[in-house]
């Protein structure tokens, strides 16, 4: 099978228009349909028709309990260009009350982050085939996104970017 990445993901969420709102407010979405109970949302530089569908469900919906006593979707991924909009994004993640951690996986650089429904997700860069060595491939730990800058370089454009470029 040729699959070449994923399309779109869809969320069940207790107020659809509600949880676009982050989605708009923080990641710089946009909503290019919607429905009473649904909104379609594209990422700021995607060429999907759309990259995420939120569907309400109402606010008597309980919190998932994925990953503690059920199986579920542990988080979705968003990646970014370089590691200036990565920063960026920590910083707006930061500021909505919505960052819960960062790791540094070697050739990936990630943040995660809670949307108003409680679904992790995560903004990730990823260091460019041509920049990866022994070090980073097996570099672990808490990210710290200065370091990776003074090391990689603010604009530097990650594995997929460079796909498109």
């Amino acid at each position: 099978m040729p699959i070449r990445g994923l399309n779109h993901a869809v969320l069940w969420v207790r107020d659809a228009r509600h949880s676009a709102e982050f989605y708009v407010d923080v990641l710089g979405f946009r909503i290019v349909h919607s429905t009473p109970k649904s909104v379609f949302l594209q990422a700021p530089e995607s060429a999907n028709d759309h990259d995420l569908g939120l569907f309400g469900v109402g606010d008597q919906a309980a919190p998932s309990s994925a990953g503690s006593d059920q199986v579920g979707l542990y988080h979705l991924a968003w990646e970014v260009p370089t590691l200036a909009d990565l920063r960026d994004c920590a910083e707006k993640l930061k500021a909505a009350g919505a960052l819960v951690g960062s790791a540094d996986h070697g050739t990936t650089k990630g943040l995660y982050a809670k949307d108003r429904d409680g679904s992790e997700f995560e903004v990730c860069w990823l260091v460019p085939p041509d920049l990866i060595g022994d070090d980073a491939e097996h570099a672990r730990g808490e990210l710290d996104i200065e370091a990776e800058i003074q090391r990689y370089g603010a604009e530097t454009l990650g594995a997929c970017a460079r796909v498109g470029a």
